[in-house]
């Protein structure tokens, strides 16, 4: 065998050696680490501030997404520590909790906001047992409140409250799984109209994924509008509106100045809403008439926002005349 014989030889054993080492590591190495080995070899390219890997700017990708609030348990150094609460059906116990920072001591400076330091929601993964209570702190800034599950399931806890340390809203959450027989909700229907303890809450106005939109509950009794409506939490209604499908948290608010303590007003309580993305959302009116809060629970959809116009881009190419035949017809041959 003369030396370029033998140099061929080498070369395709060792293509053979490189195959077999391929083969093998594919066999032995998880996909997770070839991931995670992927990953550090691109960390390793030196990338500009707000490129991907292909160059292209992505500066304004995070901009343009709206933000949704209460899908995560930490936020800006506060944590909502582990919800302690009975973890079955009729077993009543309390339910508690912490909001700390990041080395794990209790938050205890918390502003007013809508009356209270804290409010504390709660709903079942389908969107029902929806309850909205305000818990106490302890000293040692432990929150609580007496509970009991009256449905299986597995439900989102939320926290929305202002930090005296920011002054920024925060809505912070967890999941707590309650054992016990378990019968899902129907699948969500729109439904603009409710009535509870003989009161009739209607909405108007549309959801909008466009941006601030306005909505305006009206609440009628007998088919007569009531105008009764009591303060509560700083307004004659409050409104929580949450994402059909992860229940991400959307900010409303009341139009209008805050109610002073003994007045009263209605049928309508207008609020500004602001929906993150198209879908439905599940709604919830709390209002106040003779001393008792009631909940009108809604299900609206939300329009995508409108596409852009394309726009034509200038070209320096000549404008071609139309090819005529004979006899001017306009149509080329």
């Amino acid at each position: 065998m003369n030396a370029p014989q033998r140099l061929g030889a080498f070369g395709a054993g060792l293509a053979a050696l490189f195959v077999a080492a391929f083969v093998v590591a594919g066999a032995v190495v998880p996909q997770s680490t070839v991931a995670a080995w992927s990953g550090a070899a691109q960390d390793e390219k030196h990338e500009e501030p707000g490129m991907d890997m292909s160059g292209t700017d992505m500066s304004g990708t995070a901009a343009a997404t709206t933000s949704v609030r209460g899908l995560a348990l930490e936020q800006d150094g506060l944590l909502l520590g582990p919800v302690s609460a009975p973890r079955e059906v009729d077993s009543a116990g309390t339910l508690s909790f912490s909001i700390t920072s990041a080395d794990g001591v209790a938050v205890t400076d918390f502003e007013t906001e809508h009356d209270k330091k804290l409010h504390l929601i709660v709903v079942r993964a389908d969107g029902s047992q929806f309850r909205h209570v305000h818990p106490t702190m302890s000293a040692d800034g432990v929150w609580s409140i007496p509970w009991t599950w009256a449905e299986a399931g597995t439900y989102r806890v939320f926290t929305d409250f202002v930090p005296g340390a920011t002054g920024e809203n925060l809505t912070l959450s967890r999941t707590v799984d309650v054992a016990g027989p378990l019968t899902p909700e129907p699948a969500t229907t729109v439904a603009a109209s409710d009535t509870t303890g003989g009161y009739t809450a209607t909405l108007t106005g549309d959801l909008s994924a466009r941006g601030s939109s306005a909505l305006t509950a009206t609440v009628t009794k007998d088919g007569e509008p009531v105008t009764t409506l009591e303060p509560y939490l700083g307004a004659y209604g409050h409104l929580v509106a949450l994402r059909d499908g992860d229940l991400a948290y959307l900010h409303v608010h009341p139009e209008g100045d805050e109610p002073a303590p003994g007045s009263t007003s209605g049928p309508d309580v207008e609020f500004m809403t602001e929906a993150p993305t198209p879908g439905r959302y599940l709604l919830y009116l709390d209002f106040k008439v003779d001393g008792k809060v009631r909940t009108a629970q809604f299900v609206l959809d939300a329009g995508a926002a409108p596409a852009a116009e394309p726009t034509e881009e200038p070209t320096d190419e000549p404008t071609e005349e139309p090819a005529t035949g004979h006899g001017g017809s306009g149509h080329g041959h």
